[in-house]
């Protein structure tokens, strides 16, 4: 498709078109009390590192707060005088804010009504995944949550957050990696390009494998890509049936080089003139994905 893609940070107008316009005045900032904010369990950020919310804290303290915290107002207690606010996007800041002693935040309100359900929850996810500093796991979860909850589709999403497909699909591949390697993940320990050569493996015990070399032996991602390449499933291997001949190395290397082009599992069955190639799947999503690759390139 053409489709020109929005900017990164553009897209939530086309998600909730009368939230905001392009007449529309900026939205003006506040100064409420920190007490009057509560956390949203919409926030796609599942970890938040000590030591960096504590030199935010530091900064916060310094400089204040510089990019306000965006809300919506949420109905208050029986016999409440003050406003309550739900935080949309920047509960990081409320924290560090907390953290550095302030009595008061600027915030943002915007007008997001009690009763329009999904779109305070969709507002919520995709603000979080504009504004802030995911890392790729949590942002993959934060997909999946609108795939799951609101039956968006990947080239929706990407609509929505400024991506093309592509990336949103191989974001939310990560979320088949073991538990283990995903933490490596989302900890840092191992980048995006080490998680996409890792899911060319065909099993959840070769990429913990890998992985743990990868981290042990502290590769880069050409190198890991060179790795995983040479390094064929020892169950898939002792699984043949011992008749059958071991595969050329011409056929391995188209294999592996499928495997990479598709993102997953590839196996070629030569016979005397020809053969089969046997392309995977795990769910129907999986399948969408590599029927959408394949006519593309018809």
């Amino acid at each position: 498709m053409d489709k020109k893609k929005p900017a990164l940070g553009k897209g939530l107008s086309a998600l909730i078109p009368d939230a905001t316009s392009s007449s529309e005045a900026p939205q003006p900032t506040l100064e409420v009390d920190i007490d009057q904010l509560e956390a949203n369990r919409y926030q796609p950020r599942t970890h938040y590192d000590g030591d960096r919310l504590t030199d935010l804290a530091n900064s916060i303290a310094s400089s204040g707060i510089i990019q306000p915290i965006v809300v919506r107002r949420i109905a208050s207690q029986a016999g409440a005088v003050r406003p309550r606010y739900q935080i949309i996007a920047g509960e990081r800041r409320w924290r560090a804010a907390q953290q550095a002693g302030l009595t008061r935040v600027p915030v943002t309100v915007k007008d997001v009504h009690e009763g329009h359900h999904q779109a305070q929850l969709e507002m919520a996810l995709i603000e979080n995944i504009q504004r802030e500093n995911l890392n790729p796991v949590e942002e993959a979860l934060a997909y999946q949550r609108l795939v799951d909850e609101f039956h968006l589709t990947q080239e929706d999403i990407g609509v929505r957050v400024g991506r093309d497909r592509a990336t949103v699909a191989n974001i939310l591949r990560l979320l088949r990696l073991p538990n283990d390697v995903r933490d490596a993940v989302a900890g840092g320990v191992l980048s995006m390009g080490h998680a996409r050569a890792l899911l060319s493996l065909a099993t959840a015990a070769d990429q913990r494998r890998v992985a743990r070399e990868v981290v042990d032996r502290d590769l880069s991602v050409r190198d890991t890509e060179a790795l995983t390449r040479r390094s064929a499933s020892p169950a898939s291997a002792a699984s043949q049936p011992p008749a059958v001949p071991t595969k050329d190395v011409h056929t391995r290397d188209a294999e592996q080089q499928l495997r990479f082009a598709l993102g997953t599992a590839v196996t070629i069955h030569r016979r005397r003139k020809g053969g089969s190639i046997e392309v995977g799947f795990s769910n129907e999503q999986e399948l969408q994905r590599l029927y959408e690759y394949l006519m593309a390139r018809r």
